[in-house]
């Protein structure tokens, strides 16, 4: 195939429409339940005070917003797919966002900016205290600025959505490739990623991987939950098939997503199963180096360990859960196994180490 008949082939795949539309139509769209900005995303997006005020002086001075992007579904209401923080700080600021329990959020209250200082302590409307709100020009001006919209068509094909919302917010205000993901997952199985963020929070699973707090602020946990549930049972020829690790789990998600037969209550076995075993004989010393000449395990946690030992326990954890092998004693052979220091030194290739570090676990652990 050519580029050209590529090109034609892939832009039959996307239509989409735009146009401008005021704050007060946004507002509107959201009251009604017209469109969805998942609140789920929350916790993904990082916007500041600072940043929230200088969007709506923004609207104040007439500066250009950029664009939102949405999809639009086939009952018609819009899918957010770059612009939440844009639209939440609206919606937040006039006092109608909601979280995703549907409680009301209290309402913002604006900082001072360089060339509105004045707009400090400002809130949308207070009928208490009339002082700190903006007063009807003021909100008339804001309700009646525009953003223009970009929409996704229900007829575009399915996947285009999620290619967009990658490519737009990769590199973003969205701080890594897992919350990106997490986001891909909430628009196209809710209940998938309400499933995986309660395993993830697994106390058991969070007390062997004793990750910081700003791994944990930045989804680690649910990555390394993805990569136990890809890795875990797959094929090795398919794992040595991998050419980027961000874009194969990003895919394998989605495939896993779109699966009416994925299997929750055993892939649940087993990741509950691997993590009671983990923490029963090593606990949060898991997934740390161990010094064979001081005895003890050293560090934080090393994802490499993590492909070896996780892995190689979550494919033979049935075997395991009922054995009297020494784990730990299993687990510290591997600092001096040769087949690890060879794949986990410097300028090792992710692409080239995982399918042998995952072999690796498989055999260690096949007692």
């Amino acid at each position: 195939m050519g580029l050209q008949e590529e090109i034609d082939n892939k832009r039959q795949e996307i239509r989409s429409d735009s146009y401008s539309m005021s704050i007060g139509e946004w507002i509107s769209l959201y009251e009604n339940n017209e469109i969805d900005i998942h609140p789920e995303f929350q916790r993904f997006f990082r916007w500041t005070n600072h940043q929230k005020t200088s969007l709506i002086e923004s609207l104040l001075l007439g500066i250009p917003i950029p664009p939102i992007f949405v999809s639009q579904r086939t009952d018609g209401v819009w899918d957010v797919v770059d612009g939440l923080q844009r639209l939440s700080t609206i919606y937040e600021f006039v006092g109608k966002l909601k979280d995703e329990n549907q409680n009301l959020i209290s309402p913002l209250v604006l900082g001072e900016t360089k060339y509105l200082p004045s707009l400090k302590g400002k809130v949308w409307e207070d009928s208490d205290e009339s002082d700190n709100a903006l007063n009807q020009a003021q909100r008339l001006l804001i309700k009646r600025s525009k953003i223009d919209v970009t929409i996704l068509l229900k007829e575009s094909d399915t996947l285009a959505k999620y290619e967009l919302f990658q490519r737009l917010n990769t590199g973003g205000s969205i701080a890594t490739p897992q919350e990106v993901r997490n986001c891909i997952l909430v628009m196209y199985n809710r209940n998938m990623f309400h499933w995986m963020r309660n395993l993830s929070q697994n106390q058991k699973f969070q007390n062997c991987l004793s990750l910081t707090d700003r791994s944990l602020e930045e989804q680690y946990d649910m990555e390394l939950l993805l990569r136990f549930l890809t890795f875990r049972n797959m094929d090795e020829n398919e794992i040595r098939s991998m050419s980027d690790i961000g874009t194969f789990l990003t895919d394998k998600m989605v495939e896993m997503a779109q699966r009416s037969d994925f299997n929750y209550h055993k892939e649940e076995e087993a990741f509950d199963l691997t993590f009671e075993i983990l923490n029963s004989h090593i606990g949060e010393e898991s997934f740390r180096r161990y010094d064979d000449k001081k005895s003890k395990f050293l560090g934080g946690f090393l994802v490499t360990a993590y492909e070896v030992i996780a892995l190689g326990i979550g494919y033979n954890y049935e075997k395991l859960i009922n054995s009297t092998v020494d784990i730990k004693s299993l687990v510290k052979g591997i600092w001096s196994n040769p087949d690890y220091t060879s794949w986990t030194g410097a300028g090792s290739d992710t692409r080239r180490r995982i399918p042998r570090l995952v072999s690796l676990g498989r055999r260690i652990f096949d007692v």
